[in-house]
């Protein structure tokens, strides 16, 4: 179960150029049924958007900033005799502190980083091409494409057993790279080219990340 407050002042949701949002939830699980466990998970997101307006070649060009950060305060560590440990009460990689994927931290596999607690931080430079290629194609008009968007981004992140500056701002992991979007149907669709020091990814999805 997740309760959330959600604060939008942004002048389009798909697409914003300016204004901001910001999010804060609680998940639980009771560990009831079929779940193995219970565990709480605690997040902020906090997003803002600049407009630099027009120029010759672009419609729009936007400078987006996003903050996520989380906490589990009911993950616990248990050690046995011969020191090896067990996290008991943890989140789920799909609902935790994870990064890594096509949302955060493109740059790495999926949850690659997963812990108690983690902190987040990017920013893209979003250009809309005024220039749209197959605008007169008239047998791919189904497509309702309205606009092309170049962008350039660059992400840092890290995950600790600790809510605590030395934790989490030391041994930060970064990757950056670009993508190349797209407004059909009214629905943004990205591929996404992202490379860190461990790998280089690409990632087909719907929706801007943030």
């Amino acid at each position: 179960m997740e309760l959330g407050l959600l604060y939008d002042n942004t002048d389009f949701s798909v697409n914003p150029s300016f204004g901001s949002k910001q999010y804060l939830s609680i998940s639980h699980d009771a560990g009831w049924f079929e779940s193995e466990q219970s565990w709480t998970f605690v997040e902020f997101e906090a997003s803002k958007y600049f407009s630099f307006g027009q120029s010759d070649y672009a419609s729009q060009r936007i400078l987006a900033l996003n903050f996520w950060t989380g906490y589990s305060p009911s993950w616990e560590l248990e050690y046995d005799e011969q020191g090896g440990r067990k996290v008991n009460n943890n989140a789920p990689y799909s609902e935790g502190a994870s990064l890594g994927g096509f949302y955060r931290m493109r740059g790495f596999e999926s949850n690659r980083f997963h812990d108690k607690a983690s902190i987040y931080a990017t920013a893209e430079y979003r250009y809309t091409l005024k220039y749209n290629p197959i605008e007169d194609v008239s047998w791919l008009k189904f497509l309702r494409l309205d606009w092309f968007q170049l962008v350039g981004f660059v992400e840092a992140g890290r995950v600790g057993e600790s809510y605590t500056a030395d934790e989490l701002l030391t041994d930060m992991k970064y990757d950056y790279g670009v993508s190349l979007r797209a407004l059909t149907a009214g629905i943004v669709v990205r591929l996404d080219v992202a490379t860190s020091d461990e790998s280089t990814n690409a990632w087909v999805m719907v929706d801007h990340p943030f």
